[in-house]
């Protein structure tokens, strides 16, 4: 999978080839454009609405915007920086839904935590699935969770420069500010992080008593974690690192790197039947007006 954030151009066909046939009305390239993007934007919508579902809707809502206005691309930038734009200014300025509409600050979260038992873990025999695939849900679910304590703008940037391996300077072109000024924004948006979880996550500070093991019962009872409906833990086949590459940006306070580690080791979500999803999306009524494909 190509990652979009990389400053090395790809073999394939380019984005802005895709594009001019797209505009044309071709519907294999419009559809090659948007399945090579689509789970980028998806896993930025997830860490910005929390839940699969309201992440679906988000990214489609973005893909709609950049399919109506793919005709406007003139290629005074690069495509990604055209698209991921489009989608940093629809993830900033949507309506809140689901989980983020609950605002909450860190101290509301560690009370959240706190305030969870500590309880041994359900009889294997009366769940679903497996007891440690359970636990890794629960660990996903809660530093998910832990992102929206972040505003908007912070969660946007640590999402696109730490977990999904933007550059600074292609962080601050999506988001329009300068290089300097992403960098600076993100430290501060990692610092604030890192500071509720060395305080609060024993995954980060092992002199902290929070384990997930202790606290996942207490989040299937609280109706936090679905064993029968996983959010997180069964839907990858890849961790980001995996897909972003072992490059870590340089961080001077290497305590930090701690966190931004644990964020990497979080699924690379797909959306559930993408072709599909796809089809349904190009015969919306404003995709069809707009692109005559064949």
């Amino acid at each position: 999978m190509q990652n979009p954030f990389s400053e090395v151009d790809s073999d394939d066909v380019s984005d802005a080839d895709l594009v001019d046939l797209a505009v044309r009305g071709d519907r294999a390239a419009l559809e090659t454009l948007v399945l090579r993007h689509q789970a980028w934007i998806y896993n930025i919508s997830v860490r910005m609405v929390f839940h699969p579902q309201d992440a679906e809707e988000v990214t489609q809502e973005v893909l709609v915007k950049v399919i109506t206005k793919l005709s406007t691309f003139k290629g005074e930038s690069k495509f990604r920086t055209w698209l991921y734009r489009i989608a940093a200014n629809h993830v900033l300025n949507m309506k809140r839904r689901g989980a983020e509409a609950h605002e909450m600050t860190f101290a509301d979260y560690g009370e959240a935590i706190a305030g969870t038992p500590d309880l041994e873990l359900p009889d294997p025999e009366h769940v679903p699935v497996a007891l440690p695939v359970l636990v890794e849900e629960a660990k996903h679910s809660c530093t998910m969770g832990m992102l929206l304590c972040l505003d908007r703008r912070q969660r946007l940037i640590f999402t696109l420069g730490e977990i999904l391996g933007a550059s600074d300077t292609v962080g601050g072109e999506v988001l329009e500010m300068t290089a300097v000024n992403f960098r600076q924004c993100l430290a501060r948006a990692r610092r604030d992080l890192h500071h509720f979880m060395n305080h609060q996550c024993g995954l980060v500070n092992a002199n902290n008593p929070c384990r997930c093991p202790k606290k996942t019962r207490g989040f299937i009872e609280a109706g936090h974690v679905d064993p029968h409906r996983l959010m997180f833990a069964s839907r990858h086949v890849q961790r980001i690192r995996d897909v972003v590459g072992e490059t870590v940006r340089e961080i001077e306070d290497l305590v930090e790197q701690q966190h931004v580690a644990l964020y990497r080791e979080h699924p690379f979500l797909q959306p559930e039947n993408a072709i599909d999803w796809l089809q349904r999306m190009l015969q919306r009524e404003e995709v069809r007006k707009t692109l005559r494909l064949n």
